[in-house]
């Protein structure tokens, strides 16, 4: 499976400001972070309750096309028919990729069927036909890659966080 389609437009980057405002001097690919986004098992979703709350799962998915199709079952799906704004991370904290954006629910049946075919061959799991997937679209993302034991005296990022706008 491709981290993008053939024509996909490449989101723009610019640098972050993190820890006290100093930019970071590099910029990591957004090749990069489709590529983690592909290989991942796992994805944590944030979504929010209809009271306001916080609600945070792991789910998994699929990425394909610069879209995040997922599946789940906890009460995210609930969450999303009131308010379709997400966050979605990877677990790694030393190479992070971070997503904000919308999800919805996918009807395409082309879309379903390839989504559910994808899926199985990476989980080796069938889903329930009738459940189907939400379709997460990023519009803003995050990226670095971290130094986890902090040898290189505070340069956490090694000077790669990043920032991705999507169109």
């Amino acid at each position: 499976m491709e981290a993008a389609s053939a024509g996909a437009k490449e989101p723009e980057s610019s640098r972050p400001r993190m820890f006290g405002g100093h930019p970071e001097p590099a910029r990591l690919p957004w090749k990069w972070a489709a590529a983690q986004l592909v290989v991942a098992r796992n994805y944590w979703i944030a979504t929010t309750r209809p009271n306001g709350q916080p609600h945070c799962r792991p789910v998994w998915g699929v990425w394909m096309d610069d879209v995040l199709y997922f599946s789940t079952g906890s009460l995210a799906w609930k969450n999303l028919a009131q308010n379709p704004a997400i966050t979605v991370h990877l677990e790694s904290a030393s190479k992070v990729v971070i997503l904000e954006g919308t999800a919805e629910e996918v009807t395409d049946s082309s879309l379903v069927e390839q989504f559910f075919s994808a899926y199985e061959a990476k989980y080796h799991w069938k889903l329930d036909p009738n459940d189907l997937p939400y379709a997460f679209r990023p519009q803003v993302g995050f990226g670095w890659l971290s130094d986890d034991e902090g040898l290189d005296g505070g340069s956490a990022f090694r000077g790669t966080a990043t920032r991705w706008k999507f169109g």
